[in-house]
Parts: structure tokens; sequence; C-alpha cells
């Protein structure tokens, strides 16, 4: 079992205030700024949560998919993961596009596709973001 951590402290009503991501538990990064607008309008050199999923969500599915081509033998070379989170103001989170390219050698365009959309459905974080309306996959070789 792993636990991580996060600290935020917000000032300020939504739409006028700001927020900063003070720390993680591992120092990866923090101090990180947050507000209404890199959330909904212009980011202007801040993140915003839908930023975090996204990047989780493609380092998730990222290692899932190198775990599953390597159980298959055919370990990946390289893959490049994207991840769009679209956030739609008073609605939420309505779609998660993930775009991946790998370069594994031993295996074809169908196998590669297959073993994608197994660590779309499987990865952790996959799995906590069920709720989304829409998860896509656009999955190939390089």
């Amino acid at each position: 079992m792993a636990d991580r951590t996060a600290s935020v402290t917000w000032k300020g009503s939504l739409m006028d205030g700001w927020g900063t991501i003070e720390r993680v538990g591992s120092g990866a990064f923090g101090p990180l700024d947050v507000t209404w607008a890199s959330r909904a309008e212009d980011p202007d050199g801040r993140t915003s949560p839908e930023e975090l999923i996204a990047a989780a969500h493609a380092a998730c599915f990222s290692m899932a998919l190198s775990h599953g081509l390597a159980q298959a033998g055919t370990p990946p070379e390289r893959l490049e993961t994207s991840a769009t989170v679209t956030f739609v103001p008073g609605t939420g989170i309505t779609k998660i596009a993930l775009t991946v390219r790998g370069s594994v050698p031993g295996i074809d365009e169908a196998a590669f596709i297959e073993a994608a959309q197994s660590a779309k459905e499987n990865c952790p974080v996959s799995k906590a973001l069920a709720a989304v309306p829409e998860i896509t996959l656009d999955a190939g070789l390089a």
C-alpha cells in the first residue's frame, strides 16, 4: 500500500481567488499556481486540476501499457502518450482523449491497439475516472 499526498492553499472566491499547490509528498514539484481562469480560460502560466489529471492519466496509462506489452513478451522501446482532459464549466470533465504512439519490436498494429485498449480500461487512473462520460483512445505504432 502507498499513500500519496498533496497540499493546497486557496485564497478568495472561486472566480477572483487563487490557489497554490504548495507541495507534494515526494517533493517532485511545487509550488504551482492554480486559478479559475487557468481552469476555464487562459492558463497564463498556471495549472489546473484537469491538467494534473491529464498528466496522471497519461503516465498511468503508459505504465500499464508498458507492463502489458512486456508481459506479452514485446516490451516497448518507447511510448509517447498524451492525454487531453475537456472541462466544461458548470458540467465538469466531459471527455478524456488518450493518444499513444509506440515503438515496439515484434508486434503488429492490431496487437498494439489491443494492448493499448486493455491498458486504457485497466490502469488505476482510468478506473478512478470511470465517471467521465467519454474516454477515447487513438493508438498506433510509430
